[in-house]
């Protein structure tokens, strides 16, 4: 008998005797190896950009009394240029009078220049989940002593993997025979 045989007889033998279960180390040879995978869903925001332009806003006139006064001044030096004694001081009044209301409705009824359009950036964004796959372990398939098995292990084994082996009596059936 070989070595290994023969401690494995012995063990049986007083494993036997005693009637308890006894287990022990040994190595099983590993067949085959097959990675295990499970698919995860992993979130990641897209965005997008768009540039939209706004519509003008409408120029609002220039109001208040910024034309009345320019007009009554600008009216007023032209009609101080007419006339001579109390004719003068009458045409200057006349002159501002007619320079402030001419000045009034310039400066509210003139053409304004509209705004340029401006251009701003809008951005949408939306989360897309993307599949991966993850490494979970790998199915191990080995043989001890002609007893095929399987399990899955974290790490890739190598040609062995350790193995507990129990060893426990089996009382024989009387009754059968």
């Amino acid at each position: 008998m070989n070595r290994s045989a023969l401690a494995t007889a012995l063990l049986l033998a007083t494993v036997a005797g005693t009637g308890h279960a006894q287990s022990f180390n040994d190595q099983a040879r590993v067949r085959a190896v097959e990675p295990q995978y499970e698919t995860v869903q992993v979130p990641r925001q897209e965005c997008t950009s768009q540039w939209v332009q706004d519509a003008p806003r409408a120029a609002a006139p220039m109001g208040g009394y910024g034309g009345v006064i320019i007009g009554g001044v600008a009216g007023g030096l032209l009609g101080n240029q007419v006339g001579k004694g109390h004719g003068k001081e009458a045409a200057t009044a006349a002159g501002a009078v007619v320079g402030a209301i001419a000045g009034d409705r310039i400066a509210n009824n003139g053409a304004v220049a509209a705004p340029a359009p401006e251009a701003r950036e809008v951005r949408s964004c939306h989360t897309v989940y993307d599949a991966q796959n993850r490494l979970t372990g790998y199915r191990v398939v080995y043989d001890y002593r002609g007893v095929e098995a399987s399990t899955v292990l974290r790490e890739q084994p190598g040609a062995t993997i350790p193995v507990r082996v129990s060893v426990t009596p089996v009382e024989p059936d009387y009754h059968r025979r």
